[in-house]
């Protein structure tokens, strides 16, 4: 559907172009085409060009390269089968400090670092009013299946597809936790004098959490948090995959 939308806008382009008797240069950011850039704003085609990345590893090195990032390639391998990883990195380092390393697949480690750029640290400035400094995360590349079950399909986890984000520490010194604070809420206020206790508004941090949860969504295809079940209640696990959920 999207490609027909883009052939549609650009032949309509094409035709508006030819009627005023005058080439029109699409803007990169409008243009399908261009090369995605991970520090540009997001808009309408950023999804589109992130999954176009997934079958163009050499493209995809190419954006990851403007990356703000500590990164060394790691050789394809493939320890067993469905598992393993091509064109993919070990990160030791972004914005934040990530220590330890972990290794990413080449469009997760984008689809990373755009979800980094443009809602992590932006999010933690508006609603915590300090900057993150280390990322605290479960790890990414695991050669298992789904919740490590022994039957089954493989987990994006096997392919370095997907990283689980337990939290952030603050330049200020706070630790934000999705253990901790998801489900954090302000105390009690007084009743309104009719007998009614209005609902505990979520704090700050809580808020943050659920921010970048949702923000992740329009940069991963797979994003699940406590929301989802039980296994997810201590982190937010992202993904990019061929299936598309946000929970």
């Amino acid at each position: 559907m999207m490609r027909l939308v883009i052939s549609l806008l650009l032949a309509g382009a094409a035709v508006a172009a030819a009627t005023h008797g005058r080439w029109w240069q699409v803007p990169d950011a409008h243009n399908p085409w261009s090369p995605l850039v991970i520090d540009a704003t997001p808009n309408w085609l950023t999804r589109y060009k992130l999954d176009r990345l997934a079958a163009r590893p050499q493209a995809c090195m190419a954006v990851l390269s403007g990356a703000d990032m500590q990164m060394t390639a790691v050789p394809d391998g493939e320890p067993a089968p469905g598992c393993g990883f091509r064109a993919a990195v070990r990160i030791s380092g972004t914005r934040l400090r990530t220590d330890p390393p972990f290794v990413l697949s080449c469009r997760a480690a984008v689809s990373f670092a755009m979800w980094e750029r443009h809602v992590l640290v932006p999010e933690a400035g508006r609603l915590l009013g300090s900057a993150p400094v280390r990322l605290e995360h479960y790890g990414s590349y695991a050669c298992r299946n789904v919740y490590g079950r022994s039957e089954g399909r493989r987990s994006q986890h096997a392919t370095a597809d997907a990283l689980d984000v337990a939290g952030v520490v603050l330049e200020d010194g706070r630790r934000i936790t999705v253990a901790r604070h998801w489900q954090a809420r302000m105390p009690l206020r007084r009743d309104a004098g009719d007998g009614s206790s209005p609902d505990p508004e979520p704090t700050r941090e809580a808020q943050f959490l659920h921010a970048v949860h949702h923000g992740a969504c329009r940069f991963f295809s797979g994003v699940l948090g406590p929301e989802y079940n039980a296994a997810h209640a201590d982190h937010l696990h992202l993904e990019r995959g061929s299936w598309r959920i946000c929970r």
